[in-house]
């Protein structure tokens, strides 16, 4: 069963309807085909009529969207031979971020992913991808290596934030975050990273401060999610949606504020009705942003990111 986002409700109630015609057409039943082909095609216009006209509250309901298509399934999409690396070796491993080698496109590569799950077995093994210290220092061990063997770095980057918890503040969250930002800044390697879900706040940003950064068109990525900041500024969680508008957390908004360099289209009503499909898109900007970096040595590589990095906030803020 599909599910279906409140603002969705008009094209639940036409895709149930077509579900039931179907299932009494089947042998034995009535051909009522053309009562189908109507109804899917009224489907498709509600669905193209929602979407074009999204709220900034509704992209960020679709870019959590629980069957949207998460880390784990990119790496099993665009990654052959993948093989994965555990452990900070200081503390623990974290299954809230995922990382190995693999091949990309015949390439030798590091990926690393934040992973939130996809049923509530796997959500709460992943910690609904919010990483403790040991996965930031996991993704800056892991950084660091691909940098010693000279393996360009992809990232996928679905996470609502580090995990607040006391036992990860005891442990030093903000220090690990900060040294895997550091460690993205100062890799000799390419570093390619994608926003597929939701970007939150430095938990997000510790695996994405790449020489290219891509965005999914409905993903969103933000200093802090909605609510939490709802709570801050007006005391009332209920506020969300103002706060989203107010965020500026669209990928239209942040390419526009230079934020991120490219936004990958997504399938008619999100990237959870076509995986594979987004998927693909996504594998193909990747490559897109990869194959001019290639020819870089490490100190121009860095020296790029460096003033990419610098220049973040002078100009297309307005």
């Amino acid at each position: 069963m599909r599910h279906f986002l409140d603002f969705e409700k008009p094209i639940a109630e036409l895709e149930g309807k077509i579900d039931e015609l179907r299932r009494l057409s089947e042998p034995g039943g009535i051909n009522i085909a053309d009562e189908v082909g109507r109804l899917s095609a009224a489907a498709e216009r509600q669905l193209r009529a929602t979407y074009a006209k999204l709220t900034t509250w509704q992209k960020t309901q679709v870019a959590r969207h629980p069957e949207r298509p998460h880390a784990s399934d990119y790496i099993t999409g665009l990654i052959s031979d993948f093989t994965p690396l555990a452990g900070d070796r200081a503390f623990a491993d974290d299954a809230a971020v995922l990382g190995g080698l693999g091949r990309f496109h015949g390439r030798s590569v590091m990926v690393i992913g934040t992973e939130k799950g996809s049923d509530t077995d796997t959500r709460v093994a992943h910690n609904f991808g919010m990483a403790r210290p040991e996965g930031y220092r996991k993704a800056r061990r892991l950084i660091e290596m691909a940098g010693r063997f000279g393996l360009p770095i992809l990232s996928f980057v679905d996470t609502s934030g580090a995990f607040p918890g006391i036992d990860a503040e005891e442990r030093g969250q903000a220090e690990a975050i900060a040294r895997s930002i550091a460690a993205c800044l100062e890799a000799p390697v390419p570093l390619i990273a994608a926003i597929i879900g939701e970007g939150g706040s430095g938990g997000a940003v510790a695996l994405a401060a790449g020489d290219g950064v891509l965005m999914l068109e409905h993903a969103i990525y933000s200093v802090i999610s909605p609510e939490g900041c709802a709570s801050i500024l007006w005391r009332d969680a209920a506020q969300a949606p103002a706060a989203a508008d107010a965020l500026r957390l669209t990928a239209d908004d942040l390419q526009r504020l230079h934020l991120v360099d490219r936004v990958v289209a997504e399938p008619l009503g999100g990237a959870h009705r076509d995986p594979q499909a987004t998927i693909r898109a996504v594998g193909e900007a990747m490559m897109e942003l990869l194959a001019p970096l290639l020819g870089l040595d490490g100190p121009t590589r860095k020296a790029r990111r460096r003033e990419k990095f610098l220049a973040l906030g002078h100009d297309g803020l307005a």
